[in-house]
């Protein structure tokens, strides 16, 4: 130890660090020993502990005011968001499907291609539903003849019916022409001014009159009657033409049918179907997923939903575009929870039962901001609910 180092230790100075506790001794030209001074190394100045403790203040004083500001930010309003990420984007899918059988014979749209409502998609081959159009057509035609030809007899059964009853009418003035014609010769006859012979005919003229009523009579009757028979072939034939009306109609929606429109605006999705397939009415052809109308699912657990009503404001952050916030506001919560709607529902009372917290879908409806159709059915997200906001500001 070097007698400078003694020194510190009585007057309690710091030691001063050395590059050695005893330098070794070293022989110079005459043989004489030599010691050599150690390198004195100063300690760093008091000032850098000094710049050390005011470091840890001010990081204590970071955290406490990191502490404070977090504490109340969740205070006043993170204790009120009600965040999950079981959560999806959902839109009404409509299934294409064929209403009639056939062919494919045109497909008018690609892959993922947006369209518009009422525009075709394909074309079936319609050649066979023309030809059933044309038939039906001529149905009608010849329905519609015979209606006209029943109309047209019982028309003439009208006019029949008026000359009979204007025969009857003469064969009635005949019958008091005889009568009259009779009194007259019967009294020529009694008298002697004429023969019996005479007034026995215009007796019989009588019979014969009244015999002429009877018979015209009952034609006049059998025409009457006939016209019951001619109404009733008038609305057979009326009905026929009603069910060729019918059938025209329905080859004219078979033949419609035949081209494949698309039933919502949006993007094509799930195309199967190609040129020279056989198709039957009701095969899934394809599905119009309307982009423009998405909405969100969200299954928040059942201890989440204290607070949430109908028409508090949301913010949607979707994993497809980090740092892009939507908004929107719920819709609606479902009346069950999933595990009621499940094929097969867990019986709790078999005995062998664990409680699990359930989870009820939330519907969350998005404020005007699907316009770019960015969104996707699918899509992850991570919704979180304003419990605190009035509902009513939306």
């Amino acid at each position: 130890m070097s007698i400078k180092t003694l020194q510190a230790l009585n007057n309690n100075a710091p030691v001063a660090e050395t590059t050695a506790e005893a330098a070794p001794a070293t022989l110079d030209a005459g043989g004489t020993p030599h010691i050599v001074e150690p390198v004195v190394v100063s300690e760093p100045p008091v000032r850098r502990r000094a710049g050390r403790g005011l470091l840890l203040g001010a990081t204590a004083i970071v955290l406490i005011a990191a502490t404070a500001y977090y504490g109340h930010t969740y205070w006043t309003v993170g204790r009120f968001e009600i965040a999950t990420d079981d959560a999806y984007v959902k839109a009404d899918n409509s299934t294409v499907a064929p209403k009639v059988s056939g062919y494919i014979a045109d497909v008018l749209v690609s892959d993922n291609q947006v369209v518009k409502a009422g525009q075709p998609l394909a074309r079936i081959d319609d050649r066979d539903f023309r030809a059933a159009l044309d038939q039906a057509k001529a149905d009608v035609a010849a329905a519609e003849a015979t209606v006209n030809a029943e109309q047209a007899s019982l028309d003439i059964q009208q006019s029949t019916i008026a000359a009979a009853r204007a025969t009857v009418d003469v064969d009635k003035a005949n019958e008091t022409f005889a009568e009259q014609n009779n009194k007259r010769y019967a009294n020529l006859a009694t008298s002697g001014y004429a023969p019996v012979q005479t007034a026995q005919q215009a007796a019989s003229a009588i019979a014969a009159a009244q015999a002429t009523i009877v018979r015209d009579s009952a034609a006049l009757d059998a025409a009457v009657k006939q016209v019951d028979l001619l109404n009733a072939e008038l609305a057979q034939a009326k009905a026929a033409l009603a069910r060729s009306q019918a059938v025209q109609h329905q080859a004219e929606l078979n033949l419609s049918y035949a081209t494949i429109v698309a039933p919502v605006d949006g993007s094509v999705g799930n195309r199967t179907l190609r040129v020279g397939q056989y198709v039957q009415a009701g095969t899934q052809l394809m599905s119009v997923v309307p982009t423009s109308a998405v909405y969100v699912i969200a299954n928040y657990k059942e201890t989440q939903l204290t607070d949430v009503r109908a028409g508090q404001p949301v913010d949607i952050e979707v994993d497809t575009f980090p740092g892009r916030t939507y908004r929107g506001h719920v819709d609606s919560l479902a009346p069950a929870s999933g595990q009621e709607f499940a094929l097969l529902p867990p019986d709790n009372a078999t005995g062998n039962f664990t409680k699990v917290v359930q989870r009820i879908p939330v519907k969350i409806v998005l404020d005007g901001q699907t316009a770019d159709a960015d969104l996707r059915p699918g899509m992850s997200v991570q919704p979180s609910i304003d419990t605190k906001a009035d509902a009513s500001r939306n």
